[in-house]
């Protein structure tokens, strides 16, 4: 008998014994109906991001980066040619697009090979921490713990962002072996306080000057919440928790890792201010909160509070709703917590009427890895962004969104071992560093054909966006900060001091 009739009989036989399946089993009304031909329906529904993001959908429709934002992060990680030809495919007069005034007489500087632009404050001046510093640069990679990323991703991360010159925030999940890879560390401290906790799970001064000391953290940042999921706990599951996670975590290899929804060391406003003044206090180092915008209570509360005893956060990091990297339940997804320009406004407002605006370090967080807004944020008065999402792709994310799944197919954001391996950290730290100073560049040229130095100082008026009305609106009014507060003098005496700073380092 030949081979293929060979073929066709098992073929035939197996389709034989799903039809029998599909038509006995209770738990999927369409395959039931639909014996053999309804799994092509799953079929689809699986492949569907796939088929969208490659075949289906336009340039300008995907979420959460559409086909333009991810092919140019790619080409700028990649060192290719991140020039789009013919003219843009955006719909320049929809409200929300971003414009600026561009001057008829640029300043013409050549860009630096590393496009050093340092942060317009001191982290930890107002308080003359011991290790009071001025961050390199603007552009730093935000919070992604190992556990929710693989190994070699972080490993990536960190070698990446030493070439680059910029810092790397641990994430919640403590310091792991593949953060030690020479770049400087924002330590995250979450409600978990995992790298500085007790047997039980709760703050343990001890171990955070353990973990502080073993490596090259430079601040630390204590999360009170995230825009991925604002106000909920989480939970690694036990089949996750290997002996590598469980050392950086401090917990036992193996078993459920709970992170609580709020935490422990602290209840109030009073007691989160003194909880960071004691941890400032005994490390020497910047400290600062992390947090998604809710009730704007809190936020005058604080900033009150810290004007009142001229104690507190040297830092805030404003993390959007719209921020992602963890997972979380669709209902905190899609509408707990503000849209990052909303929040930061909300926050900037506290700290402004509270006369502190000058003082903290203001750090953006929410999809503002790309050119025009991170100049926007800039411009309404953040002095540095954390990027994330943006640095994943840079080093293999495809927005396949299985982060969730542990079945990431880049080996970015999974701990199954088979996937992790086809991430090389040599080759991704590389174009990490390409992706954060390519970043930079960009920065730099539109700063210097709005005729400026430093993208903070574009000025008030060169920053607009489309009004649902179809007017050009300033930027700082659009999104509720006064104009005062975020081009103050000493804001711009600063950010000027950074340009002279950022030429000194260049050499």
């Amino acid at each position: 008998m030949p081979w293929w009739l060979w073929g066709l009989i098992i073929v035939g036989t197996f389709l034989v014994f799903v039809f029998i399946h599909d038509s006995i089993q209770k738990r999927h009304s369409i395959l039931r109906t639909y014996p053999v031909i309804g799994h092509l329906r799953f079929l689809l529904e699986k492949i569907g991001p796939e088929l969208r993001q490659y075949i289906v959908a336009h340039n300008e429709e995907e979420r959460p980066f559409n086909r333009d934002q991810r092919r140019w992060v790619y080409s700028t990680a990649k060192q290719q040619n991140s020039y789009f030809g013919f003219g843009t495919d955006d719909e320049i007069e929809k409200p929300g697009h971003i414009t600026f005034r561009h001057s008829p007489f640029p300043l013409g500087r050549s860009v630096p090979d590393d496009a050093p632009i340092p942060c317009g404050k001191v982290m930890g001046a107002w308080r003359s921490r011991a290790k009071a510093f001025r961050p390199a640069s603007i552009v730093n990679v935000s919070a992604m713990s190992y556990g929710s990323l693989s190994g070699p991703a972080i490993e990536a991360l960190n070698r990446g962002a030493k070439a680059a010159g910029c810092m790397h925030n641990t994430g919640e999940g403590g310091v792991s072996a593949f953060h030690r890879n020479g770049g400087d560390l924002v330590f995250q401290m979450g409600t978990g306080y995992f790298g500085c906790r007790n047997p039980d799970g709760t703050f343990s001064m001890d171990r955070l000057l353990e973990t502080i000391d073993s490596a090259p953290v430079r601040s630390i940042e204590v999360k009170l919440s995230q825009g991925a999921k604002p106000g909920v706990g989480g939970l690694l599951p036990a089949a996750k928790v290997s002996p590598e996670i469980a050392a950086a975590r401090d917990v036992p290899v193996g078993q459920d890792v709970a992170s609580p929804s709020r935490h422990s060391a602290f209840g109030s406003v009073s007691e989160l201010v003194d909880f960071v003044e004691e941890v400032a206090g005994a490390t020497g180092l910047p400290v600062g909160i992390k947090s998604a915008v809710g009730q704007e209570a809190f936020w005058t509360e604080l900033a009150q509070h810290m004007a009142d005893t001229h104690r507190g956060p040297d830092f805030v990091t404003v993390d959007g709703a719209e921020g992602g990297t963890g997972a979380g339940p669709l209902v905190f997804t899609d509408h707990v917590a503000l849209p990052f320009w909303r929040a930061f406004g909300v926050v900037h407002h506290a700290f402004g009427e509270a006369g502190l605006t000058d003082d903290i370090v203001m750090i953006g967080s929410a999809k503002l890895g790309f050119p025009a807004p991170a100049a926007l944020a800039f411009n309404i008065g953040v002095d540095m962004i954390g990027v994330a999402r943006e640095p994943m792709m840079a080093i293999g994310c495809i927005q396949a969104q299985r982060c969730h799944t542990d079945h990431c197919p880049t080996g970015v954001a999974t701990q199954n071992k088979w996937l992790a391996r086809g991430l090389d950290p040599t080759n991704k730290s590389v174009r990490l560093a390409n992706y954060v100073i390519g970043l930079r560049k960009e920065l730099f040229r539109l700063a210097d054909a709005c005729g400026a130095e430093h993208p903070g100082l574009i000025g008030a008026d060169n920053v607009n966006v489309i009004s649902p009305f179809g007017d050009l609106v300033p930027a700082h009014h659009a999104f509720g900060v006064q104009r005062e507060r975020t081009h103050s003098p000493a804001r711009i005496a600063g950010l000027r001091e950074a340009v002279r700073v950022g030429a000194g380092a260049d050499g």
